[in-house]
């Protein structure tokens, strides 16, 4: 299993979530994916990703500069 991540910071929507689904697209079932972004749209866009693809995020965390998500590819 392999860990990647992807800094999308400074990207506005619909990037970020067009990035991170050509990332997943490229991993393997268990391999995790950490997405940093600064859009405050991906808060909403992301979930609804991974609603589709039936992956899972494991985790979001919220700084002062980024949303970070963890997303489990299955």
């Amino acid at each position: 299993m392999t860990d990647t991540t992807i800094n999308l910071r400074g990207l506005k929507c619909p990037l970020p979530a067009l990035r991170t689904r050509k990332a997943l697209s490229k991993l393997h079932a268990g391999d995790l994916l950490t997405v940093e972004c600064t859009d405050p749209l991906v808060e909403i866009d992301i979930p609804n990703l991974i609603r589709e693809t039936g992956d899972a995020i494991e985790d979001t965390s919220r700084s002062a500069d980024a949303i970070v998500f963890r997303i489990r590819k299955r």
